[in-house]
């Protein structure tokens, strides 16, 4: 019997067609009804399956109700959400996984729009709510007209995704093999963002199917915070788009604070009725600073992505150019001798007037570029140091002990 199950745990070959995974936190209330049902499907679609029960530890004998409805239940090491799937997903036997929460408000009884995507050959096969019907008090107000559209909105944007309407829809299907080779990694509610984000960088084949939901079948509190849980979705979606958070943000304000140090350095600019003058330079000075260490920290951040292998690994060398150590330090070095140019042409003037008083408009049009030069010249060379230790990697193995399964049956 030990060695029958240490095998079953560490075989990665599918034994099934579809394991249908639920992570599981105290669900005792609806454990049962949502296993049944499940079961119940596939037996209608004659699908060769099973349900799984990614537990986190419950205390109120979840473990032991899912067991005697008829599904097989895994220990979830690992706190959270998405804890609880990733080792859902590396336990599960089915070629397919259709993952759904264990609160009876997805309708895992009604699984054949998922299964016929996947059979089709459909990557990651996502649940739309909103198409489906979202029956009265399933969903509060504030994530019905605002999170959930919201959310959804700034993830198509970032990530072109424009054919996923419901982004943080819980239940959903996709091919077991491919979503491993993501290597996900969110333990939290996140752990929903990171799916559809890293298969999408990934140009995986991603659709829709309407489902519907229904009231939370519990009488506690849903695990999901809105506002937390909100946040962390949020700052997912900015943190995995370096591109349009960083880069180009940190392009286009570098480039106007470079233009207008340009034109401000050689005297006043007028326009109209406006009059820029040396405020106009100091600020396009910081423009032209923050810009620059934007579009560094975003070059820095898709360096790190495609090294850790969050991201793939397309258009990687653009940026190992760019930020390689030896362009940078003597691009750096460049910038640092300009400026200190420009200092001693300063201390020149100030020495020819016995290194007394200056009029400061007459100045100050070398000293804050000059100045400004140093800076960037510094912050150049060593985000190159910086993107060099991104991108060492050492040889190393990962290991992972199997965990033992709370029942197998």
């Amino acid at each position: 019997m030990p060695n029958q199950l240490m095998e079953s745990v560490t075989d990665d070959s599918p034994s099934c067609e579809l394991t249908v995974l639920m992570p599981a936190l105290n669900e005792a209330e609806t454990i049962e009804i949502c296993v049944r049902k499940a079961l119940k499907s596939l037996a209608e679609l004659g699908v060769d399956g099973e349900v799984l029960v990614s537990d986190n530890g419950s205390t109120d004998g979840t473990q032991q109700l899912a067991t005697a409805a008829g599904a097989r239940v895994v220990h979830a090491p690992i706190r959270g959400y998405g804890g609880a799937l990733l080792n859902g997903i590396e336990r599960a036997r089915g070629k397919y996984i259709i993952m759904a929460d264990a609160d009876d408000s997805y309708d895992v009884g009604n699984l054949g729009p998922f299964v016929e995507k996947l059979r089709q050959g459909h990557d990651v096969v996502m649940g739309n709510r909103f198409k489906g019907g979202i029956a009265p008090g399933a969903m509060p107000p504030l994530h019905r007209y605002l999170g959930n559209p919201v959310l959804s909105w700034i993830g198509r944007r970032l990530f072109k995704l424009n054919n996923v309407r419901d982004f943080h829809c819980g239940i959903r299907g996709f091919n077991r093999d491919r979503i491993r080779e993501l290597d996900l990694c969110m333990p939290g509610m996140e752990f929903a963002s990171e799916l559809v984000v890293r298969a999408s960088l990934a140009n995986y084949d991603l659709v829709e199917v309407p489902t519907t939901l229904s009231p939370d079948g519990r009488s506690r509190p849903p695990h999901l915070r809105t506002w937390r849980d909100g946040w962390r979705h949020l700052r997912f979606l900015l943190v995995f788009a370096p591109r349009q958070t960083l880069v180009l943000p940190g392009l286009i304000l570098g480039l106007i604070g470079l233009i207008g140090t340009v034109a401000l350095s050689f005297g006043p600019v007028s326009f109209a009725n406006v009059r820029l003058d040396i405020s106009a330079l100091v600020y396009a000075q910081l423009a032209l600073l923050v810009g620059t260490q934007l579009f560094l920290f975003g070059g820095c951040a898709k360096l790190y992505g495609r090294t850790e292998g969050l991201t793939p690994e397309k258009r990687l060398a653009k940026w190992t150019k760019v930020l390689n150590l030896e362009v940078c330090v003597a691009v750096g070095l460049t910038l640092i001798i300009a400026g200190a140019i420009g200092t001693a042409v300063a201390v020149t003037k100030w020495s020819d007037a016995s290194f007394g008083d200056l009029d400061p408009r007459a100045t100050i049009r070398t000293v804050v570029p000059s100045a400004t030069a140093i800076a960037l010249g510094v912050v150049v060379m060593f985000s190159g140091f910086f993107a060099s230790l991104l991108t060492l990697r050492g040889a190393h193995t990962k290991t992972t002990a199997p965990q033992p399964e709370l029942v197998e049956k």
